[in-house]
C-alpha cells in the first residue's frame, strides 16, 4: 500500500511504495518533468523488479498554482511536503511585485530546510571550460536559513532605516562612523567637494541601505554536523570550512571557529584539524622537538608575536600533542581532515587545485557563489542537481538549480539533467542506492555516446542532438 516516508530515531523509514509529492515547475518544467519521471520509474523498476515503486502525487506551486487557485504557494502544497517528508520540484517563477519574494526561499524557510546540498562532479565527455574537469568531485553544504537568507534589510531613505542609523549614532558611534555617508554632515561635505571641481549645487540627502547578516552557533552547529556526518558516512577525505573571517570576524570568523568546535567536540576520535596534522607531523619527524620549536614551525610570524600570543601558540601545540594516544604515529592520516579557507581564495583554488577539496561547509552567500562557479566547471547549471534538507526532521525537497527558461517552454528541447540528477540524489537519500546508481550509469552512458541535448551538442564534436524526451530515453537505454 502507498504510504508516507516517516522519520525514526534511526533515520528515515521508507516503505516500498512511498508517496512523493512533486512540483513539475514553470516554463520548461513540464518538458523536463516528463522526461525525468520516466527515468526515475525505469531505474526503480530495473533495480527492484517491481518490489518497489514510487507513488507520485502532484502538488501545485508557481504559475500553474496561481492560474488554478490564485495562490502562488497553496497551503495544501506545504502540507503535502510536511506530511510526506521527501519530494522533488522543477524550476519556479518568482512572483513579480510584492508577496512571496521567492517560492524556493519560502519552501526552505517554512520547512526549516537548513542545508542546501549541492554535489558537483564531471561526467566524461561533458564540455568544460577548464583543462581538468575530472578533478572536480565536491559536495557543498550551504547554510540555508541565516546570513543573507535571513533577509533583514532596510531601504535607504526610509524612516525604518533612519531609526537604525540614529540608534547606531547614539549607542555605537565608533561603528556608525564607519558608514561613509551615514550622516547629513558627511553628505554635505561630499557635495562641497563636488562643487569645488565645478559640479552644480544640489540638495543631497542621506540614503544608506542597511542590512544585517545573523550567524548563530546553533545554525553553524547543525550545518557543520550535517557536513561532517555526510563526509564520514561516504568516506570522504576532508571538510573545508569556507569563510571571510579575516574581514568579518564575528560572523564569518565565528562560523569558522564554531565549525572547528563542532568537529573537535562531537567527532574528536574521527577527525583531525589541519593545524593538528602539522603539529603531530612535526613531532613524528623529530621526537625530540620542543613545544616551542614546534610552535615556530606552524606559525611563521612567531618571532614577531607578543609573549601572550606566543604562549597561546605553544598552548595549541601542547593541546594537540595530548591527542598522541589516538592521533599520533600517523593515525591521523586515516581520519577526516577539517580545514578552512578564505572565500575569495577558495574560488581561485577550486579552479587551480580542485583535488584538494572534497566536502565544503559554507555560509549562505559564499555557498551560492561557489556552487555556481563549480557547476560551470563541469558543464553548467543546467546539469547541476540540488537539495534542501533538514536532517533532523527528515524533510527534504530535491530541485532543479536552474531557472524556468520560458522561451524554451513546450519545445521539448532543454537538458533535463538537473532534475534527473536531483532525483538521483533523492533516491540515494531514501536509501535506494541501486536505483540511484543506475541513473548515474545511464547518464554516463548517454553522454559518453555523445547523445545529448542542444546545450552540449553545440560544444561537442560529432555529437547527436536529442530532444529533452529523447535524452531521457537514452539514459534509460544506457542503464543496461
Amino acid at each position: 500500500m502507498p504510504s508516507a516516508i516517516t522519520m525514526t530515531p534511526k533515520g528515515l523509514n521508507v516503505p516500498d511504495q512511498p508517496i512523493l509529492p512533486f512540483i513539475e515547475g514553470d516554463g520548461t518544467g513540464p518538458d523536463i518533468w516528463r522526461a525525468s519521471v520516466r527515468v526515475f520509474d525505469a531505474a526503480v523498476q530495473k533495480a527492484y523488479g517491481g518490489k518497489r515503486k514510487i507513488q507520485w502525487q502532484e502538488v501545485l506551486a508557481g504559475e500553474k498554482a496561481f492560474n488554478k487557485t490564485g495562490n502562488w504557494l497553496p497551503d495544501e502544497t506545504l502540507a503535502a511536503f510536511k506530511q510526506y517528508l521527501v519530494g522533488i520540484k522543477g524550476p519556479l517563477t518568482t512572483p513579480v511585485g510584492g508577496g512571496i519574494r521567492s517560492l524556493n526561499v519560502a519552501l526552505r524557510q517554512m520547512l526549516d530546510l537548513y542545508v542546501c546540498l549541492r554535489p558537483v562532479r564531471w561526467f566524461t565527455g561533458v564540455p568544460s571550460p577548464v583543462k581538468e574537469p575530472q578533478d572536480v568531485d565536491m559536495v557543498i553544504f550551504r547554510e540555508n536559513t541565516e546570513d543573507i537568507y535571513a533577509g533583514i534589510e532596510y531601504a535607504g531613505g526610509t524612516a525604518e532605516c533612519q531609526k537604525i542609523l540614529n540608534f547606531m549614532a547614539e549607542h555605537f558611534p565608533k561603528e556608525f562612523n564607519k558608514i561613509r555617508f551615514g550622516s547629513q554632515e558627511k553628505a554635505d561635505a561630499w557635495q562641497k567637494v563636488l562643487e569645488g571641481i565645478g559640479a552644480p549645487h544640489r540638495d543631497v540627502k542621506v540614503e544608506v541601505g542597511i542590512g544585517f547578516k545573523p550567524v548563530s552557533y546553533l545554525g553553524t552547529e547543525r550545518l557543520v554536523h550535517s557536513a561532517i556526518g555526510y563526509a564520514l558516512k561516504n568516506k570522504r577525505k576532508s571538510v573545508t570550512l569556507v569563510h571571510k573571517g579575516n574581514i568579518m570576524k564575528f560572523t564569518e570568523g565565528a562560523f569558522r571557529e564554531w565549525g572547528y568546535k563542532v568537529a573537535t567536540t562531537f567527532y574528536r576520535g574521527q577527525t583531525v584539524t589541519e593545524r593538528e596534522t602539522w603539529i603531530l607531523g612535526n613531532k613524528e619527524s623529530d621526537p625530540n622537538l620542543s613545544n616551542e620549536a614546534n610552535a615556530k614551525m606552524i606559525e611563521p610570524g612567531y618571532e614577531m608575536m607578543t609573549p601572550d600570543q606566543q604562549r597561546k601558540v605553544v598552548g595549541e601545540v601542547e593541546t594537540a600533542l595530548k591527542l598522541w594516544p589516538t592521533h599520533g604515529d600517523g593515525k591521523w592520516k586515516n581520519m577526516l581532515l577539517i580545514k578552512d579557507t578564505i572565500a575569495d581564495i577558495t574560488l581561485q583554488q577550486v579552479l587551480t587545485r580542485a583535488k584538494e577539496f572534497d566536502v565544503l561547509a559554507t555560509m549562505n552567500l559564499n555557498g551560492d557563489y561557489i556552487s555556481d562557479a563549480l557547476a560551470a566547471q563541469v558543464g553548467g547549471i543546467g546539469i547541476a542537481p540540488g537539495a534542501n534538507i533538514n536532517y533532523i526532521t527528515g524533510h527534504a525537497i530535491f530541485e532543479a538549480t536552474h531557472g524556468t527558461a520560458p522561451k524554451y517552454a513546450n519545445k521539448d528541447q532543454v537538458n533535463p539533467g538537473s532534475v534527473i540528477l536531483s532525483g538521483e540524489m533523492m533516491l540515494r537519500y531514501m536509501g535506494w542506492t541501486e536505483a540511484a546508481d543506475l541513473i548515474i550509469k545511464g547518464i554516463d552512458g548517454a553522454i559518453s555516446a555523445k547523445t545529448v541535448t542542444y546545450d552540449f551538442h553545440r560544444m561537442m564534436e560529432g555529437a547527436t542532438k536529442l530532444k529533452c524526451s529523447e535524452f531521457g530515453d537514452a539514459i534509460i537505454k544506457h542503464m543496461g
